[in-house]
């Protein structure tokens, strides 16, 4: 189906509102929690206690607490059979729907990289081992990546056709880019869209194998920087035309103006160290929403904290940029691979609300190659007009998303 056009053949393109937003992540449970985290920069990574490190390099993460995440479980026997993915996917929800409960959405588009992987593991070692499996139904039902999504939808009584994105670290801001091209396109009106991930000990144990952890502090841009840290999370946005929105009298929290992604396929884990991949993803973005780099207030920065990644980046936005602020908040959360793209999309949701910068966090000294204006280890008011979040991941897949404060 084509893109709707008026009587004179121009392409009709709507404004997109986000009306409704929640987030479970290590910066806490809701937005309340998330922007205090924010506004006292808050270090969030701890020690990892789901399963032994004692082999690895990297002994910390970003983790959500099991206390909480599953106190509100009860002893309903489904509930107690499904991934703490899912448990994380409920809670996010939870928050949209109280903040819209006439949110209807036709469509739900959702980013992650591993679904229920620590479920996977289970299964897979007990076959090995020779044990029990006794659980086997249970693990198998909730490892496909879809099933945290269904499982939330389900407890809220919504049931929107589903669509996954899994395109590595770029899985969230692509689900969001997608929702908002949907919406801006007319052929939707009302999408929810996000990301989701929980740590697990493959993908912790790849990541630490690869020497891409660190066993030190996350600092990403620092000149002494070593690696980066996991963490997870799930953040949902729901998106709707503008003009409708205002016609329900639905408060708008923030607009997503534009999009951007590329693909620069120079390795598998390293980006071409150029930069060329992250700046066609940020100058797509500002060419989709028709604002110059001049335009953009604060930059949410990938920023992984190692060494080729935020090289590249900052090569990238030097290139663009002129002083704008930057930050990367994965030093306060580590990075929660296919959601970090959705929570980091609220970080810029609150920055552009409450009108403040967000600190990098654990910030020496600017690596001497890179020209960047960093909002080091405190947070700052600012005048926040427009907020540019970028993801990138493996593989060279790249994605920007432009949000603008409301109006209203």
């Amino acid at each position: 189906m084509g893109k709707p056009s008026s009587a004179n053949g121009k392409k009709v393109t709507a404004r997109v509102a986000v009306v409704a937003a929640g987030v479970v992540s290590p910066l806490g449970f809701g937005l309340t929690e998330t922007l205090e985290s924010l506004c006292n920069s808050r270090d969030c990574v701890s020690p990892v206690i789901r399963f032994s490190v004692e082999q690895c390099r990297c002994k910390t993460a970003g983790q959500i607490p099991d206390d909480r995440l599953l106190a509100s479980r009860g002893d309903v026997p489904r509930s107690r059979r499904l991934h703490r993915a899912s448990h994380m996917m409920i809670e996010a929800l939870k928050e949209v729907v109280t903040q819209a409960p006439q949110f209807k959405p036709e469509l739900t588009v959702i980013g992650t990289t591993s679904g229920g992987m620590s479920y996977g593991e289970d299964y897979y070692r007990s076959l090995h081992q020779g044990r029990r499996l006794r659980r086997a139904p249970t693990w198998i039902a909730n490892y496909p990546a879809q099933k945290p999504v269904l499982d939330a939808q389900e407890t809220f009584g919504i049931s929107s056709p589903c669509q996954v994105i899994a395109n590595a670290c770029a899985s969230g801001t692509n689900a969001i880019g997608h929702a908002f091209e949907c919406v801006r396109s007319g052929r939707y009106q009302r999408v929810l869209a996000g990301g989701f991930d929980a740590v697990s000990e493959m993908v912790f144990v790849g990541f630490d194998s690869l020497q891409a952890s660190t066993p030190e502090k996350c600092r990403p841009f620092d000149r002494n920087r070593t690696g980066m840290v996991l963490g997870e999370g799930a953040a949902i946005l729901a998106l709707e035309n503008l003009d409708l929105a205002g016609e329900r009298g639905a408060p708008v929290l923030a607009e997503i103006i534009g999009y951007g992604i590329s693909t620069d396929n120079f390795h598998i884990t390293q980006p071409d160290p150029s930069g060329v991949g992250p700046q066609q993803a940020m100058e797509r973005a500002l060419q989709s929403a028709n604002i110059s780099a001049d335009a953009v207030d604060y930059i949410n920065a990938h920023g992984t904290a190692t060494l080729f990644n935020d090289a590249a980046e900052g090569k990238a936005i030097s290139r663009l940029f002129d002083g704008v602020p930057v930050s990367s908040t994965k030093s306060m959360m580590g990075h929660s691979l296919g959601a970090a793209g959705a929570v980091e999309a609220i970080v810029c949701l609150l920055a552009l609300q409450h009108q403040f910068l967000p600190a990098n966090i654990n910030f020496g000294a600017l690596d001497d190659h890179l020209a960047l204006n960093i909002v080091a280890n405190e947070a700052r008011p600012a005048v926040v007009r427009t907020a540019l979040s970028n993801s990138f991941g493996f593989g060279g897949t790249n994605a920007s998303i432009l949000m603008r404060k409301s109006e209203a």
